[in-house]
């Protein structure tokens, strides 16, 4: 089974084809609005940030191939007490937290104003397997346009998700992508930094790439296993 990856950023691409050798020795093809760096089971393309660049791309991505599988993947922001730094975060839901509009009363979800979706569920033996051969945590990952940069924001993306174990900003994009053709979807963060106030001295992303790394290595053996029952439960 091939598996397409999308990723904001080469840095995250590369973790992710590192997990095979070194990024040199990965073939690279290039498609219509994509390159596509192939490693083991995996292809693997930096799409961008944002929700929006992940859907396009991983929509281009998905044309080139056939895909049994689509994971968004990289590094993201991890919620105190439930996904430290250096930790994964393999997402159970992944949810468009700010898709919606601003009310007198509140925010409104997308779905309350009668309109698409503000959630995909990765299937549930997948998840389950990749936490477990990873050493990660399962929640809810929380797709945002505009990252949280105070201890306010994060307090109230709590309230509205209290199952949220991290935030990053293409979860939700890939995963539109893979509903439209029929495909399950993945969502694997490493931990570079805590959901709030920003700190970039605090931040470690070079040791979340390295743990993205070492998680992609261990995921292979886990999607060689993964049955086609499996494949079409949500």
């Amino acid at each position: 089974m091939r598996v397409l990856v999308v990723t904001a950023v080469p840095a995250e691409r590369d973790a992710v084809t590192r997990a095979f050798g070194d990024v040199s020795g990965a073939s690279v093809f290039f498609v219509p609005g994509a390159e596509i760096h192939r490693a083991g089971p995996f292809d693997v393309l930096a799409g961008g940030a944002g929700p929006g660049a992940a859907a396009a791309s991983a929509a281009f991505g998905l044309a080139s191939d056939r895909y049994g599988l689509v994971i968004s993947a990289g590094i993201g922001g991890g919620f105190a007490g439930v996904a430290p730094v250096g930790s994964l975060v393999v997402a159970d839901r992944i949810g468009a937290a700010d898709l919606g509009a601003e009310t007198a009363t509140g925010f409104v979800p997308v779905t309350d104003l009668g309109f698409g979706r503000a959630w995909h569920f990765p299937p549930r033996s997948l998840v389950r397997e990749a936490a477990a051969a990873t050493g990660a945590v399962t929640g809810a990952v929380l797709t945002v346009s505009t990252v949280t940069g105070s201890a306010d924001r994060a307090a109230a993306l709590l309230a509205a998700h209290p199952r949220a174990a991290a935030e990053a900003m293409e979860g939700f994009g890939v995963a539109e992508a893979a509903e439209r053709v029929g495909l399950p979807v993945l969502e694997i963060r490493a931990v570079s930094n805590a959901v709030g106030p920003r700190d970039r001295d605090a931040w470690r992303i070079g040791d979340a790439l390295a743990a993205l790394t070492e998680a992609f290595g261990k995921l292979e053996p886990v999607l060689e296993g993964w049955t086609h029952h499996d494949r079409h439960e949500s």
